[in-house]
């Protein structure tokens, strides 16, 4: 809750976390400016701000005098410029502050006071000041002591929703919402007894009561919506919809107030009302690809109430464009977590009985492949990667993209899961892996036993011999892309390739010109090569020639196309439906007879 004027008057510096500064002329030091004794440089905005955070949140107050009761003197301090003062400071020490200005008189604008209010530290984080972890003392900014500081990196994180509500009763419950955990939980248990069981017992099966006692896991899953938002109204669920990513204000928002069970259901309904699907027709592949998968929307809401920080006010916040879902969630990753590691770590929950739960009752997978799964369908479906990138100590920002980026790679995948047993589908890592083959990652950065796995299943190729091995995708990706030229440019290839390589090319747009040969086969021929080579197939009445001089096409001989029963079944089917049909696998295989 933000402060007022009357509310800090009476404030006071130790019980209330605030400290004071006249700051009257406005130049109360941002960063320590020319002062050189370290002492000094502490006093100032990022050095309180640090301490702040380091005493579990707190308040600078500039524009009030520190003797209590504290008088209004007034600041011109970041006058007009609150949002710059705001991100400067999350730029330099990496902390979210909120930063907001009062007035000791709302009509007149006078008296004005600047608020910086800083947010508690996460779990076992120390923040520092020009590599200093600060602690208040008194009017100095003093170096944390060592026995501090090691008592705060060995912090382990409490499980929140396990602490008893107090005041809260079973009374307190939503029986529908109760009744659908039963039956969910019947389900995947295969226990169908368990829906005969009175609700304190089963509340105290699943640990959400305590000796009668309700947990905030019990509040959170079960609790009636009234006794919510009382309780713990930073559980709400934010929907914001934009018809625009540029657009700042949203153009609809639905806030969602209800126990999990009943809420997830519905929430994902909303959702969907706005979901398309893009039609992917690809010979006899046909399927639909979502522009918001439900397993993947579900799965990174779960992840969102299981393990945001719910000690923060702020809701969890949801904004939808048609392009993209951003989810915007209180609370940095669990302790250990971090982007680089988020799919190789053990899980760690921060609400480990509430993710307890929802694993018993089938909501979240178990051992962290809530985030696997979120990646795997992602990727699966030829989107971009999903981004986390924004997220930092205070906050998780997922951002899933609604485009199928690459419709060949999700046909791709599909082929190569379709008919598969559970145990033999492609890992997480395997497509990730083969993501990044396909944007050109570095071989040297690549798992080398994944990289071995998908060789040995012929998923990729070897290339490079002179200048370092190098892989590429195998050659069915290139046709699902309608890229075969790129495949070829990446493989070493011989003559016979480099003909099939011109009849399916003439197969897709008839005819070309000379110029159009060369960029073919841009960066493996020269010109001179590329020409030797198409007025040989001239010669062997391959190719026919309609036009003279710059205006000269090419294109396959009518003759040709009769004699050779392989050339015309490519034309009648198309080359890559051509090799699935035949499963030619190597170009060569599919050249016409003396060609």
């Amino acid at each position: 809750m933000r402060w007022t004027i009357e509310r800090l008057k009476n404030a006071r510096e130790s019980e209330d976390k605030v400290e004071f500064k006249r700051a009257e002329g406005g130049n109360f030091a941002y960063d320590g400016g020319s002062r050189t004794k370290p002492a000094e440089r502490r006093r100032c905005i990022l050095g309180y701000v640090a301490a702040l955070c380091n005493e579990n949140g707190g308040s600078l107050v500039l524009g009030m005098e520190d003797k209590y009761p504290h008088k209004v003197v007034g600041t011109t301090q970041s006058i007009n410029a609150l949002g710059d003062l705001e991100a400067a400071i999350y730029r330099d020490v990496r902390i979210r502050p909120d930063v907001y200005e009062l007035f000791e008189n709302e009509e007149t604008k006078s008296g004005r006071v600047l608020v910086i209010d800083v947010p508690p530290r996460p779990i076992g984080q120390v923040f520092k000041f020009e590599d200093v972890p600060l602690m208040r003392v008194g009017e100095e900014l003093t170096p944390m002591s060592e026995s501090q500081y090691r008592r705060i990196v060995e912090e382990q994180e409490p499980d929140f929703s396990e602490r008893i509500c107090e005041g809260v009763t079973i009374d307190d419950l939503d029986d529908d919402a109760i009744k659908v955990m039963k039956e969910k939980y019947a389900r995947k248990q295969n226990n169908q007894m368990f829906l005969t069981l009175p609700k304190e017992r089963i509340l105290s099966d699943l640990k959400l009561t305590v000796e009668g006692q309700v947990t905030y896991g019990a509040l959170l899953l079960v609790g009636k919506a009234e006794i919510i938002a009382r309780e713990l109204p930073q559980a709400e669920i934010r929907v914001e919809y934009r018809n625009s990513l540029g657009k700042i204000p949203f153009d609809n928002r639905v806030a969602y107030m209800k126990p999990f069970f009943l809420m997830i259901d519905e929430l994902w309904h909303d959702i969907n009302l706005r979901n398309g699907s893009f039609p992917v027709n690809e010979g006899s592949y046909i399927f639909n690809v979502p522009y918001f998968n439900e397993e993947v929307i579900r799965e990174s809401i779960n992840n969102a109430v299981a393990h945001r920080d719910y000690r923060r006010q702020s809701e969890t916040v949801i904004k939808l464009y048609p392009q993209q879902m951003t989810i915007v969630n209180a609370g940095g990753f669990p302790h250990g977590v971090t982007i680089e590691n988020i799919l190789t770590v053990p899980s760690t929950p921060r609400n480990r009985l509430l993710a307890d739960v929802l694993a018993k009752t089938g909501i979240v997978e178990r051992s962290g492949q809530g985030v696997d799964k979120i990646f795997y369908d992602t990727l699966s479906e030829g989107k971009k990667e999903p981004d986390y990138s924004k997220s930092d100590d205070f906050h998780v920002e997922l951002t899933l993209s609604s485009v199928m980026h690459d419709q060949g790679f999700a046909i791709f995948i599909d082929s190569v899961q379709k008919g598969l047993p559970d145990e033999q589908k492609l890992s997480v890592h395997e497509i990730m892996t083969l993501v990044k083959i396909r944007d050109g990652e570095n071989p040297a950065r690549l798992d080398k036993s994944v990289v071995r796995n998908l060789l040995d299943r012929k998923l990729i190729e070897k290339r490079g011999k002179t200048k370092g091995t190098n892989y590429i995708l195998c050659r069915s990706y290139f046709e699902y892309a309608g890229d075969i030229a790129a495949y070829a440019r990446k493989s070493d290839w011989d003559e016979n390739q480099m003909r099939m390589m011109v009849f399916s090319h003439l197969a897709k747009y008839q005819s070309a010109k000379m110029g159009d040969f060369v960029s073919l086969f841009e960066g493996h021929l020269n010109r001179r090569q590329v020409r030797d080579n198409i007025l040989k197939m001239v010669k062997a009445k391959a190719l026919s020639i309609t036009g003279t001089g710059s205006g000269t096409r090419y294109s396959i001989s009518e003759d040709f196309k009769k004699g050779s029963e392989v050339l015309g079944e490519i034309f009648d089917l198309g080359l890559a439906e051509f090799n699935r049909r035949h499963d030619t696998g190597n170009v060569q295989k599919t050249a016409p007879n003396g060609s």
